[in-house]
């Protein structure tokens, strides 16, 4: 039970009951993600159970559902849209009052999870047979990724420069990899995430702190960005953006920042020199379907960003360590270890 990043309780609540048309999972893996520990975004709705990056098994069924069984895994996405407002008939999922409704109860940091109706009908998938329940813990953010990749229309050969070497960062990372970029440059303040992020493919990797433009020239043979991807709301690194995108290039702002921020920009050279700015929230059924092929396929290696596996009891220690946002790359809460 979250209440803040300080203070998340391990407590006891009754198993969830369902009805018709419902399942009831347990759930084996939830990663923590770094929107659980944005604390100006979940503390206006604490106390509440966190946790949408999961995979579990189906333990109980609901009359009327024909499409799974028990003993089936399966990753269950907590928001899901509604296919007939004009927002989903145009593609624009992630803006339907539906999506930003709907949730599966209680949340992943716990045992089980009832899912209504409507995300069974169209938030539940399958795992493939050798995906593990680690790796579909990963099928969320991957989605969301692949979203703002693809609405920032990445194309093979292009540059890419990620600001912002955490979880989401090392995602965009590998897929910008996967869909065929050129060359790709992460950025981080961690020393830690500097080196994860040539780990997992960057081709070089640069200080935040030090001048990112110029050295992303001196890496990319003189050229800046095509695209350019912000996965951090620090306020210097949206500035090393707006220097850091080359002519006719895009930048994806993918990290939010709290209500209220306002960040200047240069319109005028946006302007001048045809920059494209674009923004991602969420996934669509589409880039879910997209992400567990992904891992299926081994081309984005999940497995490998896990750095720490905790109990649920110990689930706190995992909110400090993803707030904190220094040793660790991927957490991930797992009931029954």
């Amino acid at each position: 039970m979250y209440y803040n990043n300080r203070d998340v309780r391990l407590e006891d609540m009754p198993k969830p009951q369902i009805v018709p048309g419902e399942l009831l999972v347990r759930v084996m893996a939830s990663g923590i993600c770094g929107s659980d520990v944005m604390e100006w975004y979940r503390i206006k709705h604490a106390p509440l159970v966190l946790g949408h990056e999961m995979a579990g098994e189906i333990v109980e069924m609901g009359k009327g559902v024909e499409r799974f069984k028990e003993g089936d895994r399966v990753f269950v996405s907590h928001h899901v849209p509604c296919n007939t407002c004009p927002h989903c008939l145009n593609g624009n999922y992630s803006v339907c009052d539906t999506l930003r409704s709907t949730n599966f109860d209680p949340g992943g940091f716990s045992e089980y999870i009832r899912v209504p109706p409507i995300n069974v009908d169209r938030g539940t998938f399958l795992l493939p047979d050798g995906m593990s329940f680690e790796e579909g813990s990963f099928i969320e953010p991957l989605a969301c990724v692949l979203r703002g990749q693809r609405l920032a229309r990445i194309e093979p050969g292009q540059s890419v420069l990620v600001l912002g070497s955490g979880i989401s960062g090392l995602l965009h990372l590998q897929l910008a990899r996967a869909l065929g970029a050129g060359r790709v440059v992460a950025t981080d303040i961690s020393h830690y995430r500097l080196k994860a992020a040539q780990q997992f493919g960057a081709d070089a990797a640069i200080h935040g702190e030090e001048d990112v433009p110029n050295r992303l020239k001196e890496i990319n043979d003189g050229r800046l960005a095509d695209l350019v991807i912000t996965c951090t709301a620090a306020i210097p690194a949206i500035a090393q953006a707006f220097q850091s995108v080359e002519r006719g290039g895009t930048i994806l702002l993918f990290a939010p920042t709290e209500p209220g921020v306002t960040i200047p920009y240069p319109f005028y050279d946006l302007w001048h020199d045809g920059i494209t700015i674009t923004h991602s929230y969420a996934g669509s059924p589409r880039d879910i379907f997209d992400a567990i092929e992904l891992i299926k396929a081994g081309r984005v290696r999940v497995g490998e960003m896990i750095t720490h596996r905790l109990s649920l009891a110990e689930t706190g220690l995992g909110f400090q360590l993803v707030a904190n946002a220094q040793d660790s790359i991927k957490v991930i809460i797992e009931p029954y270890r």
